[in-house]
């Protein structure tokens, strides 16, 4: 198979005319074609009044491919094979069922490869199924009262359910195209195998969550949801069982001995639980900002020109970054278009807020966060959670600070920028459903952040026109972009108790639901080697 890349084209091409395009390109007539597949599918915006789809393609010839690729410098064209994720042999000998705390990417995947080996992975979830968790997140934006169990972090799915379902990665993984073509087997809109900026959305995630839960199950596996890891039973350095508080209350035992902590980055009361059992750990580098809202119009003009409404484009998007000297960087993340940014808090009298936007990305505004990193050195403490205090210290202060009813904090840019509270806000709606309460957000983030953000947000607006927007919406905090703490394991993926496989965002070692998936399914394979030497 031949991958051809950099083949531009006009909006609007038929795959029938880039099949031609491409074929023209390496010189073969379409008649010598036997397979043709986009693999990648981008925009140039770069001449906002020439804009251009670009694609890379796969094609089968019936020729010799290798000859033909070797015309042209292997960054044009080169032979590829089509990935195939093939099961690892199961090596376990253990007659005990795995466990898997936590139902979110890793342990989406983690689970659904242990069914597949015929392992009846046991999965138990703090939070509710996602049925049930949509109502618990809705009705605590509506009623103001938080079910510290299930909410926008915790419940089926992971806390990726609620957000734009962002499939971007930056690993080097062949599994990630296992993930993708999983997640399109279990529902997500085939657009995903090929887009450069893939994306499910919260509304279409929901039924893919369910359809990899019933493949589980119907592979033998258990779920259960309403049930949180409350201790672990170890000796002589390996895990011999746990305990789990169920969904009625009541604390159950489990033997097992191998339990995947899929936990994610805001189960803060078990990773204190873990330390007090002396498991390893250290603290990480994590970021904390805020989200800014625009007109989604706005940012369409800025980066489409003339072509701002075209329905071929669909709602703009952007990744910004700013490296400021004697200052900490900024960046910009997850950005949602179309989306709204919402209260998803886990924790009692503290606010934090993160963006979410639906498949169609049709809403009004436009939201991403701004963050700024922190680094160890300044944690001002060497206790390996030091971490999770700063973050809880920030949403604590901005709960107060927006008024004591999780309210969000905000601030416009103007008078961001200008250092002085906002009494009022402007014309750009805030899409928080629990509300935006005007204020000074430097009150409740660091100096160096928000001195972080005001530079970057004067540099953004060099970069995109518009950005700096007096009117546009600063809403505090986002500080749970990633874990502050990771849990060290070994060359086995195995925690310093013995049969513990820390993995994950919230064990430290991914970033977003395909790094986390990833992840998810390494540590499966490594319970299946069983002696780990395939690791």
């Amino acid at each position: 198979m031949l991958r051809i890349n950099e083949i531009s084209v006009p909006l609007g091409t038929a795959p029938e005319e880039i099949k031609r395009t491409a074929a023209e390109f390496i010189g073969v007539s379409t008649e010598f074609i036997k397979g043709f597949e986009i693999a990648k599918e981008s925009i140039d915006s770069r001449k906002r009044n020439n804009i251009k789809m670009i694609y890379s393609v796969n094609l089968e010839i019936d020729g010799d491919e290798e000859s033909i690729a070797q015309r042209f410098p292997q960054n044009k064209v080169h032979t590829c094979e089509k990935y195939v994720y093939e099961m690892p042999e199961n090596r376990r000998n253990s007659k005990l069922r795995p466990v898997i705390v936590g139902f979110g990417p890793a342990g989406m995947f983690a689970s659904l490869i242990l069914a597949k080996a015929g392992l009846r992975p046991l999965v138990i979830e703090r939070g509710n199924d996602v049925d049930t968790r949509t109502k618990d997140v809705y009705g605590f934006w509506h009623t103001r009262k938080l079910n510290t169990s299930s909410n926008v972090q915790f419940g089926e799915g992971g806390a990726g359910t609620f957000s734009d379902g962002k499939l971007t990665t930056g690993i080097k993984d062949n599994r990630c195209r296992y993930v993708l073509e999983a997640l399109h087997e279990f529902g997500a809109p085939e657009q995903i195998l090929y887009s450069a900026h893939p994306h499910i959305g919260t509304d279409r995630l929901v039924d893919v969550v369910k359809n990899i839960r019933k493949e589980v199950i119907r592979l033998g596996g258990e779920i259960k949801f309403g049930c949180c890891l409350t201790d672990i039973y170890k000796a002589n350095g390996y895990i011999h069982g746990i305990s789990y508080r169920d969904e009625n209350g009541h604390i159950e035992d489990k033997e097992t001995d191998c339990v995947l902590l899929c936990i994610g980055h805001s189960a803060r009361d078990t990773v204190e639980m873990l330390y007090s059992h002396g498991i390893k750990m250290e603290q990480k580098p994590f970021s904390v900002g805020v989200r800014i809202e625009h007109p989604q119009e706005l940012i369409n003009k800025a980066l489409f020109g003339s072509e701002w409404n075209n329905p071929l484009l669909g709602a703009a998007n952007y990744k910004l970054a700013n490296h400021s000297e004697h200052h900490r960087g900024a960046y910009t993340f997850c950005m949602c278009p179309g989306g709204t940014v919402v209260c998803a808090s886990s924790e009692e009298e503290m606010v934090v807020v993160n963006g979410m936007s639906e498949l169609a990305r049709d809403g009004e505004n436009a939201n991403s966060a701004i963050l700024v990193g922190i680094e160890p050195e300044h944690f001002n403490s060497a206790h390996p959670l030091a971490g999770i205090e700063i973050q809880r210290n920030i949403e604590k202060t901005a709960y107060l600070a927006g008024g004591g009813n999780y309210t969000a904090p905000g601030q416009t840019v103007g008078d961001f920028l200008k250092n002085k509270p906002s009494k009022k806000l402007g014309f750009v709606k805030p899409s928080c459903p629990t509300g935006v309460n005007p204020t000074d957000i430097r009150k409740v983030l660091p100096d160096a952040v928000t001195d972080s953000i005001a530079l970057a947000i004067t540099a953004f607006d060099k970069k995109l026109n518009g950005f700096a927007l007096p009117d546009a919406v600063l809403t505090a905090p986002e500080s749970r972009s990633s874990s502050p703490v990771r849990i060290i394991r070994d060359d086995f993926r195995q925690a310093s108790i013995k049969g513990i496989f820390p993995c994950g965002e919230g064990a430290g070692y991914a970033g977003g639901i395909v790094s986390a998936a990833v992840d998810g399914i390494k540590c499966a394979e490594a319970v299946l080697s069983d002696e780990f030497d395939d690791c």
